[in-house]
């Protein structure tokens, strides 16, 4: 424990310091004579514990208390004084001093009170600690509820899109939910980089997600030409597709050309990892 004197009285600083030394309440980092030395030095020292003489000339104990106060709050007070006056003692619990010593000293009280503080420290920093604990599980649950609310997102567009029923719609969350939990984008890998992360046969997986978005595709053509302001179709036309492609498939459909909508299958998964997180 890191304790720092500030009492204008050299003869009862020997005291305090020698009681400290013999009953290893501490180590004592520093002294000051009078409260200005004391709050120029205890900012940078930064004690656990101040003793503080009430009265001395120039700054008091207990102004000295409030200006440290505003700059580091952990520190924790005793005050030293023979003052009796309840007014007094009053202020300087108001100051921030919590205990108090008196005058002349008694190294019983002067061992009691340290250690009465250093308890009431050691309690609060396992209070801290359970406050972490329990902080940092909640946080960790927030982050698993939000990866679980984008994933179940992800499904949602997949059945808006029809393709929730096609095989390679699992292979679609598994990689989806990848993205989410990594913070990533596919801008990081190619295709069969991260089918690769999920099976022997990466290949397979891309066909297999290829055909799911190739259904997605044929659906939302099917939707377009029905009613081109459809809210699925202009908000996924050229959100997880190409819009050019979009209208391709949309003309093979009518009749009017016997080439077909292609699938970019990157922007169809960063896309529908977009529109997961938005549901």
């Amino acid at each position: 424990m890191r304790i720092y004197i500030v009492e204008d009285d050299d003869n009862i600083v020997n005291i305090l310091e020698k009681i400290i030394l013999d009953k290893d309440l501490g180590e004592v980092i520093g002294k000051a004579n009078n409260g200005k030395k004391g709050l120029e030095e205890i900012p940078l020292l930064k004690p656990d514990i101040v003793l503080v003489d009430l009265l001395m000339p120039g700054m008091d104990g207990i102004n000295l208390t409030r200006k440290v106060k505003a700059i580091d709050p952990d520190i924790q007070y005793i005050m030293i004084s023979q003052v009796s006056s309840k007014d007094m003692i009053a202020k300087a619990y108001e100051s921030g001093i919590e205990y108090y010593i008196s005058k002349p000293i008694n190294a019983i009280e002067v061992e009691s009170v340290i250690k009465k503080v250093k308890e009431k420290m050691s309690m609060r920093q396992k209070l801290e600690q359970i406050e972490n604990i329990f902080s940092s599980e909640s946080s960790d649950l927030k982050v698993e509820e939000n990866i679980y609310d984008d994933i179940e997102g992800v499904k949602q567009v997949m059945q808006r899109l029809g393709v929730a029923g096609e095989a390679g719609s699992q292979d679609i969350i598994q990689v989806a939910k990848y993205l989410i939990e990594t913070n990533q984008s596919m801008s990081n890998f190619t295709v069969k980089e991260i089918c690769s992360r999920f099976t022997d046969n990466p290949k397979t997986m891309e066909q297999r997600m290829r055909r799911a978005a190739a259904v997605g595709l044929v659906n939302l053509a099917n939707i377009g030409i029905e009613d081109n302001i459809n809210e699925i179709f202009v908000e996924y036309s050229n959100g997880l597709y190409n819009f050019e492609q979009v209208k391709i498939e949309m003309d093979f459909i009518r009749g009017k050309t016997k080439k077909r909508g292609k699938v970019n299958i990157k922007k169809f998964l960063d896309g529908i990892v977009y529109y997961g997180r938005r549901l």
